[in-house]
């Protein structure tokens, strides 16, 4: 008999190896790479963001547009690498907030943590809106006496909202493999749109576009800063580290794919929007609706309603992707005790944090009602919301982006090309996010910066009062999947697996 197989016949036991693990009850190890880059992608809504985000940029930057989006993709991408550091080695359900609390301990992880649920929050919201906004522009394409109606968009919110909660109640696989498809079609309609307009520009393209000559410092560095918010959510497949089969492969490689292919897109985007209004005598900033105005301008009209759905459906699968993240935040803090232990809870049958998910849907959906009945605007609480998000993304990227160097050195793994691109990020998402909060707290959407900051102190006043009641958490911050006697060569089938296999077997 050859060591292998006496090996598999008589397994010795293994030292320090329990039956389960710090985060047991999620679906562990069954999703793929594709359902892994499925939630990174449908987080940031790439088609979404392609016929929006050109707009705001454009209205500071100017002919610094494409340039702005450029250096935001290369900051994004700084990012991605650095919080790879952890995903490489750490498969957690808490993403970034699990991640600073291994290399900055407790309090900075409060911080980065309630700035992660900001970020996935305000993104839900944000999503939520947009979806019922482009929804009720479909509606008014067939009644038009509804144009701009309210009610509408509040219902169709509410129905959406509705079918997110039933999406994350039945499981990962389901709620990936949905957002991938809605968001593969809405990028392929972005993407015929633009080439069948560069096609039709062909001859006469604008090519002083892409001059740096001229490009305002301060424009530029605003325009980055806005255009950074385009990229946010890149890293929810961080979330997925319980559930990924391969999560130390697969979760950093989805990261990087999606900045990257995000980014190409968004630079095809802007620039084709750019020289179409060139070409036509106008500029992007006097369009309230960039792409729909070009399509109409240029006789490709007829694929305007498919835009508009294309659209909706991309936000709603951000709403789903955000809200799959959010809630398996809320899971790990309640696990850990920082939250109420209802939220460490997952469903018996399908293994996901219902708990979390039904308080978080509903909290999302009243919230965003509420603001849009006071604002009597879907579209000005979308700005609102979308400053939020971004500034509660950033707090939570420069945080680990600090954390990733004292993580390596703690470990013994600290190297020089990892270590000056997390020193590189900090730097310039230190004076992004300063830039960023200033300038829009000068804005028409300044109230998002004093709501974020509002909701940000109540956060981090919730996990003081939280942690000096319960001053044992200092040690229960940051739980991560460990390997399991069942993960061992010859040990007994995990927990989790046993129940998969008994729920797919049927009574």
């Amino acid at each position: 008999m050859t060591a292998l197989a006496r090996a598999i016949n008589d397994p010795q036991p293994v030292d320090g190896i329990g039956t389960r693990s710090p985060v047991d009850g999620l679906d562990r190890r069954s999703v793929g790479f594709l359902d892994v880059l499925a939630q990174s992608v449908s987080a940031v809504a790439p088609s979404a963001a392609a016929t929006t985000i050109p707009l705001l940029v454009a209205v500071v930057a100017g002919g610094a547009t494409v340039w702005s989006l450029a250096t935001a993709m290369l900051l994004a991408f700084l990012v991605a690498t650095t919080i790879n550091q952890f995903t490489r080695r750490i498969a957690a359900a808490g993403s970034i907030y699990t991640f600073v609390s291994r290399g900055l301990g407790t309090a900075a992880s409060f911080v980065a943590g309630v700035g992660l649920l900001v970020g996935y929050g305000f993104i839900s919201m944000f999503a939520l809106g947009g979806a019922g906004y482009y929804l009720t522009i479909v509606v008014a394409r067939f009644w038009p006496a509804l144009t701009g109606s309210v009610l509408v968009a509040g219902l169709l919110i509410i129905v959406m909202a509705a079918l997110c909660l039933l999406v994350l109640a039945r499981g990962i696989r389901l709620s990936t493999r949905i957002t991938l498809l809605v968001e593969a079609v809405s990028v392929l309609i972005i993407v015929v749109l633009v080439v069948a307009l560069l096609v039709r520009l062909w001859p006469v393209l604008d090519w002083s576009q892409l001059a740096p000559g001229g490009i305002d410092p301060a424009n530029f560095a605003v325009g980055s800063a806005l255009a950074l918010t385009a990229f946010v959510g890149f890293e929810s497949a961080s979330t997925l580290g319980v559930e990924a089969k391969r999560p130390y492969a697969s979760i950093p490689r989805a990261i990087v794919f999606t900045v990257l292919g995000s980014g190409m897109l968004y630079l095809l985007a802007s620039f084709s929007q750019l020289v179409g209004f060139s070409a036509l005598g106008g500029t992007i900033a006097a369009s309230a609706s960039p792409v729909n105005d070009l399509a109409a301008a240029y006789g490709i009209d007829a694929i305007g309603l498919l835009l508009d759905v294309s659209i909706a459906t991309s936000f709603l699968a951000c709403a789903i992707a955000s809200t799959t993240a959010l809630v398996r935040v809320l899971f790990t803090m309640g696990r850990e005790g920082l939250l109420p232990s209802r939220f460490g809870r997952t469903h018996p049958r399908y293994r996901t944090p219902f708990g979390a998910a039904l308080v978080a849907m509903t909290v999302i959906t009243v919230v965003l009602l509420t603001t849009i009945a006071l604002s009597g605007s879907v579209w000005q609480t979308m700005e609102v919301l979308i400053v939020g998000a971004a500034g509660g993304y950033m707090i939570a990227y420069l945080l680990v982006c600090v954390a990733a160097p004292v993580f390596l050195r703690r470990i013994g793994e600290s190297t020089f090309w990892p270590v000056l691109f997390a020193v590189l990020a900090a730097v310039l998402l230190g004076a992004v996010l300063i830039t960023y909060l200033v300038v829009e707290s000068g804005s028409a959407r300044a109230l998002g910066v004093w709501v974020f900051l509002g909701v940000m102190a109540l956060g981090l006043a919730w996990c003081g009062l939280r942690l000096r009641g319960r001053p044992w958490l200092r040690d229960t911050i940051g739980v991560y999947d460990v390997p399991v006697t069942g993960d061992v060569l010859g040990g007994p089938a995990p927990a989790d697996a046993a129940a998969r296999e008994s729920d797919r077997a049927g009574p």
